[in-house]
C-alpha cells in the first residue's frame, strides 16, 4: 500500500465527495455521522421550539369565539410535531450520537488500532442510518404520524396515519446500531495494540464496549416489536389488538425491554466521555479506574431487568412492581460509584475550567438531578402520582439531554483539536456553555413543579394555573437555542480561522494524543506499544 504524502491526513488524503461517501476510514465515517446527526438535531430542535412556543400561553376562547395564545393550527398538528421531535431526537440523535461520532473516530485511536475490525460494515451502518432517516423524513413530511415516539398500541394499530412506514424506518436505523455495536466489540477484543490489555484501556473505550453489548443484545428486540406492529396493522394477526385476542400491554413490555437499555445506550458513552474530561482537566489519575470500568458493565447488565418500572400503572402484579422498583433503585449503585469517583478525582486536583470541563461539570449537576428524580419515580406510590405528568418529562430530559448532550458538547470541544488540527475560540465555547446550561435549567426545572401540580404531558393546552411556569419554560428553550447557535459559530469559526492545534493541547495521557493532529489515514506512523495504564498523572 502506498504511503500518504508528507503532511497529509485523513481529511485531505483523498479529494471529492465520492471519496467521502465510499470511505472506509473510521475517522471519515465519524465525520459523516457528525454531519448527519447534527442535521437531525437541528430538525428535532426546531420541533421542540414549536412545541414550547405552543405551550407558551394558555389557549383561551373569547366571547366572539376567537382563540388566543395558539401557535399551531390544531391539536392534531401538535401531536404530529411531538412525534417528530421524539422520534428524531431518540432514534437519530441521542442513540447514535456519541458511539457513532466520537466512538467511531476515537475508539481505534485509543487502543492503538489502524481502524475498526469491519470497515465496510462501519460504512454500511452509516448508510443504514441515512436510509432509515430518509424514509422517516419522507413519511413525516409527505404524510403524517401522530402516535408519539413510543408507537403505543392500541392507538398505533388503529391510527390512519403512516405508522407502518415510520416503524420500518426505525427498524432500518436499528440495523445501524447493531452493526456499530458488533464492530466495537470485535475491535476491542481483536485489534488492541501490543501492551494494551483490557485493564489498560481508557474508560471511554470501556463505556463504548459496555454500550455495544446492549446494542447487539437489545436492539433486535425493538426490531421484532416493530415488525410485529407492522404485521398487526397490515395483516391483523392479533398480537396486540384485544378484539383479535391480543394484548396491547404486551407491546409495552416488548418496547420497554429494548427502550430502557436504550437509555444506557445513550448515557453510558456520555459517562465514558466525562471520565476522560475529568481526569484530563483535574490533572490527576482517575480515582477507582477498575470500579468505574466494572460499573459500566454493571449498568449494562442491570439495564435489561428494569423495564417494568415504566408500567407500574399498566396492571402488572404488585409483586412484579416491587421487584422492578428494587431493581430500578439498584441501577443507582453503579451510577453512584461513577459519580463518587469523578468527584474524588477532582478532589485536590489542579482543575482547569476549560470549556470541555465546564460541560463535564454541567453533566454532573444535571445528571445528578435526573438520577435522583429517577430514584423517586422508582418508588411506586410516587410514580403513580407523577406518571404521565411533566415531572416525567423533566426527569427524562435531565438524564438524556442534560446528560448525553452535555457530554457530546464537552467531548466534541475536547477532541476538536485532534479531529481537525485547529483550535476554537475558548470565549465563545464558554459562552455557549453558559446559555445551554442556564437555558436547560430554566426550561426543565419548572416542569418538575408543573408535574407535581398535576399537568399531564403530551397535551396541546392546559388550565390557566399552569401558564406562568410554562412561560418560563418556553423562554428557557430560547436560551438553549441561542447557546447551540453560539456553539455552531464556535465550530465554524474554529474550522475556518482557528489557530493550528498542537499534538496534545490539554496534556492528556491517553493514546490518541500520540497521533498527529489531525491523524494520518492509518492513525500512527508506527505501531504503538503500551507499557502502563491510562491517566498516569504525576
Amino acid at each position: 500500500m502506498a504511503h500518504a504524502a508528507h503532511g497529509s491526513n485523513y481529511l485531505n488524503a483523498e479529494k471529492g465527495l465520492w471519496s467521502w461517501l465510499t470511505s472506509l476510514d473510521h475517522k471519515r465515517i465519524g465525520i459523516l455521522y457528525f454531519i448527519s446527526v447534527m442535521s437531525f438535531f437541528l430538525l428535532g430542535g426546531i420541533a421542540a421550539l414549536l412545541l414550547r412556543g405552543e405551550l407558551f400561553a394558555y389557549n383561551a376562547v373569547d366571547a366572539l369565539g376567537k382563540t388566543t395564545g395558539q401557535l399551531l393550527p390544531s391539536a392534531d398538528a401538535y401531536n404530529q410535531i411531538l412525534t417528530y421531535h421524539g422520534a428524531i431526537m431518540v432514534f437519530m440523535v441521542i442513540i447514535p450520537g456519541i458511539p457513532a461520532i466520537l466512538g467511531n473516530i476515537f475508539l481505534p485511536l485509543q487502543i492503538g488500532a489502524k481502524d475498526v475490525a469491519f470497515p465496510k460494515l462501519n460504512l454500511a451502518s452509516w448508510y443504514c442510518l441515512m436510509a432509515g432517516a430518509s424514509l422517516a423524513m419522507f413519511t413525516m413530511f409527505s404524510t403524517k404520524v401522530d402516535t408519539g415516539w413510543t408507537f403505543y398500541t392500541p392507538y398505533s394499530i388503529k391510527s390512519g396515519t403512516a405508522v407502518t412506514t415510520m416503524v420500518l424506518a426505525a427498524f432500518i436505523t436499528g440495523m445501524s446500531s447493531i452493526l456499530t455495536g458488533l464492530n466495537f466489540i470485535v475491535t476491542v477484543h481483536k485489534l488492541r495494540c501490543p501492551g494494551m490489555t483490557m485493564w489498560r484501556m481508557p474508560l471511554f473505550v470501556w463505556a463504548l464496549y459496555s454500550t455495544a453489548i446492549i446494542q447487539v443484545l437489545a436492539t433486535p428486540i425493538l426490531a421484532i416489536t416493530l415488525l410485529l406492529l407492522a404485521m398487526e396493522r397490515t395483516f391483523g394477526v392479533g398480537i396486540f389488538d384485544p378484539k383479535l385476542g391480543g394484548d396491547p400491554v404486551l407491546f409495552q413490555h416488548f418496547f420497554w425491554f429494548y427502550s430502557h437499555p436504550a437509555v444506557y445506550i445513550m448515557i453510558l458513552p456520555a459517562m465514558g466521555v466525562i471520565s476522560e474530561l475529568i481526569t484530563t482537566f483535574s490533572k490527576k489519575t482517575i480515582f477507582g479506574y477498575t470500579a468505574i470500568a466494572y460499573s459500566s458493565l454493571g449498568i449494562a447488565a442491570v439495564s435489561f431487568f428494569v423495564w417494568g418500572h415504566h408500567m407500574f400503572v399498566s396492571g402488572q402484579s404488585e409483586f412484579a412492581g416491587i421487584v422492578f422498583s428494587f431493581l430500578t433503585m439498584l441501577v443507582g449503585v453503579p451510577t453512584a460509584i461513577k459519580m463518587f469517583n469523578w468527584v474524588a478525582t477532582m478532589y485536590k486536583g489542579s482543575i482547569e475550567f476549560a470549556s470541555p470541563m465546564l460541560f463535564a461539570l454541567g453533566f454532573l449537576f444535571l445528571f445528578a438531578i435526573g438520577g435522583v428524580t429517577g430514584i423517586m419515580l422508582a418508588v411506586i406510590p410516587v410514580d403513580v402520582h407523577f406518571h404521565d405528568t411533566y415531572f416525567v418529562v423533566a426527569h427524562f430530559h435531565y438524564v438524556m439531554v442534560g446528560g448525553t448532550l452535555m457530554a457530546i458538547m464537552g467531548g466534541f470541544y475536547y477532541w476538536f483539536p485532534k479531529m481537525f488540527g485547529k483550535m476554537y475560540s475558548e470565549f465563545w465555547a464558554r459562552m455557549s456553555w453558559v446559555f445551554i446550561f442556564v437555558g436547560f435549567n430554566v426550561t426543565f426545572f419548572p416542569q418538575f413543579i408543573l408535574g407535581a401540580m398535576g399537568m399531564p404531558r403530551r397535551y396541546f393546552n392546559y388550565i390557566p394555573a399552569y401558564e406562568p411556569l410554562n412561560r418560563i419554560s418556553t423562554m428557557g428553550s430560547w436560551l438553549i437555542a441561542i447557546g447551540f447557535l453560539m456553539a455552531l459559530y464556535t465550530i465554524i469559526n474554529g474550522l475556518i480561522s482557528g489557530a493550528k492545534a498542537p499534538k496534545n493541547p490539554w496534556g492528556s495521557k491517553t493514546l490518541e494524543w500520540e497521533a498527529d493532529s489531525p491523524p494520518s489515514v492509518h492513525n500512527f506512523d508506527h505501531e504503538p506499544v503500551v507499557t502502563a495504564g491510562p491517566y498516569e498523572y504525576k
